[in-house]
């Protein structure tokens, strides 16, 4: 609808499943689309882009702007209406905001999903993966009580507490570093 009677859609660069934190540089398809700007022959003048969020994250837009301009490619967004003007204020600014509500929109994700795994660890006692909270032992469980995934070789894993243990160990000295001595300590 954005470019409609105005042109056509010639190719797709569409990164699925890569973060958009990454750089252009790092995302398989947004690095094709980069690598044929340089190219008078690549078929397209314009990159249409559906979703603002999808496509830059935080500052990206003011490092990758400059060189869509370079190669008179002009950029189509739905935020701004039609074509971003390079040089108009409002537009720029626009795109300051949207990027950080991407980057906002980012953290908040990580903040809302890492809370929610520990209260599933802290109030059922579920191991979600990764390293076993502080405290806790990772030990196995048996079988996995799931016969499909028990044939893939899968067991159950659960944590079970231990308590912290506040004693120093044989040969270690007062640093807790094995085989370390304090300044001025005698040598043994």
């Amino acid at each position: 609808m954005l470019i409609a009677g105005r042109g056509i859609i010639t190719a797709e660069f569409f990164d699925a499943g890569e973060s958009r934190a990454l750089p252009w540089a790092r995302r398989p398809q947004a690095a094709a689309l980069v690598a044929q700007l340089a190219d008078p022959d690549r078929g397209w003048d314009a990159i249409v882009i559906g979703e603002y969020e999808r496509a830059f994250y935080g500052s990206q837009y003011a490092s990758m702007a400059p060189l869509f301009e370079h190669y008179g490619i002009g950029l189509w967004m739905p935020e701004v209406g039609g074509r971003v003007d390079w040089h108009a204020e409002d537009h720029e600014q626009t795109m300051l905001a949207l990027g950080l509500s991407s980057k906002r929109e980012i953290t908040r994700t990580r903040i809302r999903v890492r809370t929610a795994m520990a209260a599933q660890t802290r109030e059922q006692g579920r191991y979600l993966g990764g390293r076993p909270p502080y405290g806790y032992r990772l030990g196995d469980a048996g079988p996995h009580p799931n016969k499909c995934t028990q044939r893939g070789g899968a067991a159950r894993t659960s944590l079970s507490r231990i308590r912290p243990r506040r004693r120093w160990w044989r040969g270690c000295s007062r640093s807790g570093w094995p085989g370390t001595v304090p300044p001025g300590s005698p040598t043994p």
